[in-house]
């Protein structure tokens, strides 16, 4: 079966049709996310995300449903509830940019009529842009402060620095685009961040991820032990919908065990192999989080290698505060040459 971008948009629009007839509660259906663009593939793989909106409070949030082993489902339930306001959507960083521009799969009741009209209007202009990004700085300084006292060990502390840091990245993201993708995190952050004006920005966001201390040969040893990980982890999730074991986040999931693995291969094959970096760390740890600690002996090495545990973390923590500090700046120049 040849898959291309078009056979995947139907598949999508035949997936909401199904659902649609099975449930009368269903508002609206949109797809996001890498169909949006004209390359969704990265290492021949990719996801179809759908965003299903309902009536009510749906009972999962989040499924995750292989089509082939390189193609999955992405589909995320939201209630109609969460849309009421279109005006604070428009300066939602991540609502924001998915409502502006999806494609509509379904609609009842003028659903994107409604909403488009509230979040396109004055989206573009430089309050509603910068707005967006000050949430994702303001959180990512939140998350930093946190830190400073947190007791938290071992993946859950990796987990809320890696939450930081992508908010921090998101903040300059968010100046000239969406918020960026998991996969293509620090390959399209270089971009962001010159289009922005602050191309500095991508060496420190690689330094914060311990970049400099690896190279491609260690990372091919990385992605042996992350897929080990990965499977393990995944393997302990008997349902088909992770959300409903609260243990389990989605992205931990059999169906998207290709979807990472072949866009590491790829990045690994290529000309920017540190690129892996953001994916394979956020998703090992997502990994190892899950496990019992006598499954984390790898993570653990890892991240000593790459300076995000022991006393070298510390580095990295004092390294967030100095990116938020520039992006801070950033954006308080942004604003002032635009007299906000």
């Amino acid at each position: 079966m040849r898959i291309t971008r078009e056979t995947l948009i139907r598949i999508a629009k035949e997936t909401v049709q199904k659902r649609a007839l099975a449930d009368p509660g269903l508002v609206a259906a949109y797809l996001t996310g890498s169909l949006r663009s004209e390359n969704p593939f990265l290492g021949n793989s990719t996801d179809i995300d759908i965003v299903l909106v309902h009536a009510g409070q749906p009972k999962v949030r989040r499924e995750i449903l292989p089509v082939t082993p390189e193609i999955h489902l992405d589909i995320v339930h939201n209630p109609r509830s969460e849309y009421e306001k279109p005006k604070e959507l428009r300066i939602h960083p991540w609502l924001g940019p998915e409502l502006y521009d999806p494609l509509p799969l379904y609609v009842t009741q003028h659903f994107f009529e409604f909403i488009q009209a509230g979040v396109r209007a004055e989206y573009a202009e430089p309050v509603n842009v910068l707005a967006r990004a000050r949430r994702n700085a303001e959180h990512a300084r939140q998350i930093w402060s946190g830190l400073q006292l947190s007791q938290e060990t071992g993946p859950a502390l990796l987990l809320s620095y890696l939450k930081g840091v992508n908010h921090a990245a998101n903040a300059v993201a968010l100046l000239t685009g969406g918020p960026l993708a998991e996969r293509r995190f620090l390959l399209q952050f270089q971009e962001r961040a010159a289009a922005a004006g602050a191309p500095g920005l991508a060496a420190g966001l690689l330094g914060l991820l311990g970049g400099a201390q690896v190279d491609a040969a260690t990372l091919s040893k990385f992605l042996t032990e992350w897929e080990k990980t990965f499977v393990d982890a995944a393997s302990r999730n008997k349902v088909h919908v992770p959300s409903r074991n609260r243990d389990y986040p989605a992205s931990i999931a059999a169906p998207r065990l290709a979807y990472y693995k072949l866009a590491f291969e790829a990045m690994l094959a290529g000309d920017s192999p540190q690129s892996m970096l953001w994916p394979m760390v956020h998703t090992w740890t997502l990994s190892a989080a899950v496990l019992p600690p006598t499954h984390q002996s790898k993570w653990q090495a890892a991240c000593e290698t790459l300076g995000l545990t022991g006393e070298v973390f510390i580095e990295r923590m004092e390294g967030l505060d100095r990116f938020l500090d520039t992006v801070e700046e950033l954006l308080e120049n942004m604003a002032t040459s635009q007299g906000l």
